[in-house]
């Protein structure tokens, strides 16, 4: 027999199966014929199967929305991911703006409140945009990666010997089809041995497919793991966050009295914020300049005296620790100076509750 001999009765062989198996199948659809069914345990195994693949494959895809909201980047990074190479890098949008708050800062003047507080911004939202590259970098490697992997490769072999299984029923229930319908006897013994080689197939392939699916429990174990890398990535970067605000609060809340005005004009009258530490402290330039005398009056005779005073607060304030005192909005608390004090802070008192206060929280009370 020659190679092309061969390949055409392989042909017309894997023809006559193909055949077989569809109207084994057409049938069954019709209820024209008999169905092996799986054993429960391996139907309980697929099914917890493909209920992992589907949440497998949402988790995944939202993981990846979360950390790279713009779909085009999403896009650009797969299409380099495929063809093996490098995205080029760019700027994140933290670190964009915060390049925008730098550059605005020196053009309005690193020695003007708003330049300065522009200035301290932006070099924070750098750094946000820096843990906001490591969370996604750290993500991607401890947590997407595996997820990818079970869709890509544990999943797809799942799901190949799944269709080989599937093939192996519909031969051995075409078998068994053929046996009830054979009437001689010669036929009922070739019938019956067929049956007989298609049981054994179909027995060794469920077989390799049940161990296959009861590794889904290791896949659970390894994703639980994945899972608890992402969220330690998560904390990091929260906390990364968390501690820059932080710094930059106080900063802002820290600025020295007395600024250079926006049009570089020395101002001796200290300026005192309206809405936020420092921030909007230019704002408070165009206020009565007898209202602001006040306030700075106010404040040098208390720290000049042993005395107190009642004092609203302007907006939320979180100690930074436990000799600082929190604050809220609106309420009203007594404060006083104490010798040696920082000329930026007093002490604070609401209840048996005490801490130090930044003035610049504060507008005195008659």
């Amino acid at each position: 027999m020659n190679i092309m001999d061969f390949n055409v009765k392989k042909l017309a062989a894997d023809a006559g199966t193909f055949l077989s198996r569809a109207v084994q199948f057409t049938e069954e659809k019709l209820g024209q014929a008999e169905k092996t069914e799986l054993d429960a345990h391996l139907e309980n195994l697929l099914s917890k199967a493909e209920c992992t693949k589907l949440w497998t494959e949402k988790i995944m895809k939202q993981t990846e929305v979360l950390l790279q909201p713009n779909p085009n980047a999403r896009i650009e990074e797969f299409v380099y991911e495929k063809l093996d190479r490098k995205a080029p890098s760019r700027m994140n949008n933290p670190e964009l703006l915060g390049q925008y708050m730098i550059d605005a800062g020196n053009e309005f003047g690193p020695g003007t409140a708003y330049g300065n507080a522009l200035i301290k911004c932006g070099e924070t939202q750098k750094r946000i945009g820096a843990a906001d590259r490591e969370l996604i970098q750290t993500s991607a490697i401890n947590f997407l990666t595996p997820l990818r992997n079970f869709i890509e490769g544990d999943y797809k072999t799942i799901t190949k010997e799944r269709k080989l299984l599937q093939n192996k029923r519909l031969d051995l229930d075409a078998a068994k089809t053929r046996l009830k319908k054979a009437k001689v006897a010669e036929a009922r013994a070739a019938s019956e041995q067929e049956v007989r080689i298609t049981q054994s197939e179909f027995d060794r392939q469920a077989e390799i497919t049940r161990l296959l699916l009861e590794g889904i429990s290791s896949t659970h174990a390894h994703h639980l793991r994945c899972l608890n890398d992402f969220v330690e990535a998560q904390m990091t970067y929260y906390a990364q966050c968390y501690q820059y605000m932080l710094d930059l609060q106080k900063q802002l809340g820290s600025f020295p009295s007395t600024f250079l005005s926006n049009n570089n004009q020395s101002s001796t009258t200290p300026v005192q914020s309206v809405s936020s530490p420092s921030v909007l402290a230019s704002a408070s330039a165009s206020l009565p300049s007898v209202s602001n005398s006040m306030v700075t009056s106010g404040l040098s005779e208390l720290k000049s005296s042993s005395g107190s005073r009642k004092a609203r607060v302007l907006y939320d304030y979180d100690a930074a620790n436990s000799s600082e005192l929190s604050l809220l909005a609106d309420e009203v608390i007594t404060v006083y100076s104490i010798p040696g004090m920082d000329s930026d802070w007093l002490m604070g008192e609401r209840g048996n509750q005490k801490g130090k206060v930044p003035i610049t929280y504060l507008e005195l009370l008659n």
